[in-house]
């Protein structure tokens, strides 16, 4: 099976930080070096490499670009940014104030002729010619968060995001300018993975656009054989695999009910609840209060966590239901008071005492090898004790909002609202019961059943309406899902999420004892039964070849085929395919991630499948329903 995205992605950046020389070759160039990257590849290089590992690649400094820079002139410095006017001018005025030894400038896609005549006039004018070493074009222009997960963009997502895309108001330019963002960060994944993909798309919407345009730059890149970037001498030996992969590009409207539901497991939980962007999550904790009085109010402060992909614990839970996690938690912090006793004897040992060291002890490197056992131990189990603690208070933050809100109500609700079951409780109950979570939880719930066929005349939704609108709602994402659903005649042929549903389990055993941190109490032990939801489902029958209402209409693309002809009559594969990227133009979540993971999961019996799934950005159902919003209010 051929490398993951994000290890081709982490490669690509080691080996600019190495001068462009493979890792394996000792560089002739000096090994220390300044980092200075835009917003954009600072982005990109967040998730992949940690400060630490950028030190020992040799940077000693990481540094914005359009920051004040002092001059560093005996040391080499790495460009890493987007091809912009505005940071060519800026490189231009580093050249001319002469802060480093000597350039390497990597663009983050490819960049264009005037630009580079820009950026040669400017180097020329400034007399550094000499000291401007290489110049690259990097096509890393995508964000990998993991092995199988991949964003366009996070810093200026606005400009691709399902609001730009579907406003009513938008030009052809504006559009056209769109679709070349997405198709330009789509060919940088496939120049990165080093593989011509075979495409497939519904008709008649955004997917389609982005299908011909990739389509099309493919095709032109290999008809250029002498600068083509998927030839063998370009590309390290190991990057063709046998069989090429599967791209399916699918718009969000294909299923807009996933982006709203609340859900029961942990990665999508805390993208749901808690401020969670590229790994990295902030929650708000009770901070002591500064007076020292009991009665005085608790002051809250924020904290921010990585979870990267060290993290065995977040590796392991992040797809598991949020009551398994808890109990997975309470499991580690048991095993780990049993070997406390063993942490202090050790740190009596190395004459350290309290708290403080910790951090310190838990980054010494692995060159302590001729140091005593308990220099061994330690650093391992202070870090263990160190992501216990993360997850701890990760998890309660979660455990907060889903007892506030009632979040495993809504879920339960929802997943019987998406496979067309009988509700314990109707709708209106739920939405005018005051105590029954926040505003943007009702509306949510309520759009899902609009969403998902649930019968109700015009004059039933005004009802709802009144009521929605009195439990403090905005009613402009209502607006505009009516609008959607009229015009998409979505009443008559509404998504299907065949075979979901939930079932409740005894309560938390093992989390109901007196010393457990997380008090379940009122919580529902859900377990969610497996379903597929419509994007892996069209996966599913695109990659085993199986004729399917929903896929049977579907362009076929072949980027390797001499001449483009109509997708219709293009000789199809006939063999299952063992890759496939998905990619969901305006935007995807974490929920139709899991989807396609637990699906993957489900298939390993037949061989092994692999699935990527990559979106313009990743929102959560908060930030969609501003975007509903906004076109909402558009509308009116």
């Amino acid at each position: 099976m051929a490398a993951s995205v994000r290890a081709k992605q982490t490669a690509a950046l080691k080996q600019m930080l190495n001068f462009g020389q493979p890792l394996g070759k000792q560089s002739a160039e000096p090994s220390w070096k300044i980092l200075v990257y835009d917003r954009f590849g600072q982005d990109i290089i967040a998730p992949l490499l940690s400060s630490r590992e950028l030190r020992d690649l040799g940077v000693t400094l990481h540094l914005l670009l359009h920051s004040d820079r002092d001059a560093v002139p005996d040391v080499p410095v790495i460009y890493f940014v987007m091809p912009t006017e505005e940071n060519i001018q800026r490189i231009c005025q580093d050249c001319k104030n002469q802060l480093y030894e000597s350039w390497y400038l990597n663009f983050i896609s490819a960049i264009s002729r005037h630009l580079l005549e820009e950026l040669a006039t400017g180097v020329l004018q400034s007399n550094v010619v000499s000291s401007v070493s290489k110049v690259f074009d990097q096509y890393l222009n995508f964000i990998s968060l993991e092995e199988d997960l991949f964003l366009l963009r996070q810093q200026g997502r606005d400009a691709i995001s399902y609001y730009s895309i579907n406003r009513g108001d938008v030009k052809d330019t504006e559009m056209d300018q769109i679709m070349d963002m997405i198709v330009d960060s789509l060919f940088s994944v496939f120049v990165t993975l080093g593989t011509v993909p075979v495409i497939r798309c519904p008709r008649g919407n955004a997917a389609e656009m982005v299908a011909e345009k990739l389509d099309k730059k493919l095709r032109e890149n290999l008809r250029d054989t002498r600068n083509s970037l998927f030839t063998a001498d370009g590309l390290q030996s190991g990057q063709f695999s046998f069989q090429r992969p599967l791209l399916v590009i699918l718009d969000r409207n294909l299923d807009l009910a996933t982006l709203l539901h609340h859900t029961w497991t942990y990665q999508a939980l805390v993208h749901d609840v808690l401020d969670m962007q590229l790994n990295r999550v902030t929650t708000e904790e009770e901070a002591a209060s500064p007076s020292g009085h009991a009665g005085a109010k608790a002051l809250k402060r924020k904290k921010v966590y990585d979870l990267g992909q060290n993290d065995k614990f977040w590796i392991a839970q992040k797809g598991s239901p949020f009551p398994a996690v808890a109990e997975a938690v309470q499991e580690a912090l048991d095993t780990y008071r049993a070997s406390e006793d063993e942490v202090k004897r050790l740190k009596h040992a190395m004459g350290l005492e309290g708290d403080e060291d910790d951090q310190a002890i838990s980054t010494l490197s692995d060159s302590t090898a001729k140091l005593t056992s308990a220099m061994h131990s330690l650093p391992e189990l202070l870090e263990q004790k160190r992501l216990i603690d993360m997850h701890t208070n990760i998890a309660t933050a979660v455990l907060d909002n889903i007892k506030e809100r009632k979040l495993d109500v809504y879920f339960e609700t929802e997943e019987k609202l998406m496979s067309r079951s009988q509700l314990d409780k109707p709708l209106m109950d739920i939405i005018s019961d005051p105590e029954a979570g926040l505003a943007e939880d009702k509306l949510r719930l309520f759009l899902i059943a609009m969403l998902c066929g649930q019968q109700m005349t015009e004059a039933e939704v005004d009802q709802y309406a009144v009521a929605l609108q009195a439990a403090g709602c905005d009613l402009a994402p209502l607006h505009y899902i009516r609008k959607w659903r009229a015009y998409t005649k979505m009443s008559s042929t509404p998504a299907t999420y065949g075979g979901g549903g939930t079932k409740t389990l005894g309560m938390f055993s093992k989390l109901m004892a007196e010393s457990s941190k997380f008090v379940m109490e009122g919580v529902k032990n859900l377990v969610v039964k497996k379903h597929k939801l419509p994007t892996t489902r069209i996966v599913d029958s695109l990659m085993e070849m199986k004729p399917s209402d929903e896929t049977d209409n579907f362009r076929y693309f072949d980027p390797k085929m001499l001449r483009a002809t109509d997708s219709g009559s293009v000789p199809r594969n006939k063999q299952p395919f063992q890759e496939a990227l998905v990619f969901v133009v305006g935007g995807g979540n974490y929920i139709e991630y899991q989807n396609l993971v637990d699906y993957v999961r489900s298939r390993t019996t037949m061989g092994t499948k692999k699935i990527t799934y990559g979106c313009t950005d990743l929102q959560n159902a908060a930030q969609f329903l501003k975007q509903f919003g906004q076109l909402g209010r558009e509308s009116f």
